[in-house]
């Protein structure tokens, strides 16, 4: 195997609202969301963490400044790594959506890659947005280990990404609050994942 660069790649702790659909609102994390973020601690060697990223969204901005604290990082918060922008369905309940917005609900079940929600973004216009992101810090970081805090849909793409699946596999990825992934980036092209929502 040619060298590598590792990312561990985090889901944001659990949020208020977590029943909505929050894309681009800068909602507040729960106090156990704050404590899931405390609990990740034990699984970080600070000896082998090089870097941090994290979105520029309160919920993931607060990750990287309680584990960038841990690991003597500064954290690097990049737009790019939002969540899905879900336009005029954030802050909307599931429930809702299905019941008021019935069209726009069998669009998006009809076509999950290209369906956006009025003023909203597509999952391939998300992928487009975050994967050249993710490309650029395993080229900053090459052989190094490299802590990235974002979010669940943002997490699917990279990871549909790096096993090669296609981006209407997206649901068949799960991803808890403070999940962790482990991504291995090598420099012939080759990515392996070494935990899935761990």
């Amino acid at each position: 195997m040619t060298e590598k660069t590792r990312i561990h790649l985090i889901r944001h702790g659990e949020v208020e609202g977590s029943n909505r659909y929050n894309g681009h609102r800068d909602v507040a994390l729960t106090p156990r969301g704050e404590g899931q973020y405390h609990g990740l601690k034990q699984r970080l060697d600070p000896d082998r963490i090089s870097a941090c990223y994290t979105s520029d969204l309160s919920r993931t901005v607060r990750g990287g400044e309680i584990l960038g604290a841990f690991l003597g990082v500064e954290p690097v918060k990049l737009r790019q790594l939002r969540e899905l922008n879900c336009g005029a369905w954030e802050g909307l309940p599931l429930t809702e959506i299905q019941s008021s917005r019935p069209e726009e609900w069998a669009a998006r079940l009809a076509d999950l890659v290209n369906f956006r929600a009025p003023g909203g973004e597509s999952l391939s216009d998300l992928a487009a947005r975050v994967l050249p992101a993710i490309a650029e810090i395993v080229a900053r970081h090459r052989g190094e280990e490299v802590l990235v805090v974002a979010h669940g849909g943002v997490n699917r793409v990279i990871l549909l990404d790096a096993i090669g699946a296609p981006q209407a596999s997206m649901f068949n990825i799960e991803q808890k609050y403070c999940a962790m992934n482990i991504i291995d980036y090598y420099a012939d092209g080759n990515r392996v994942v070494k935990l899935l929502n761990g």
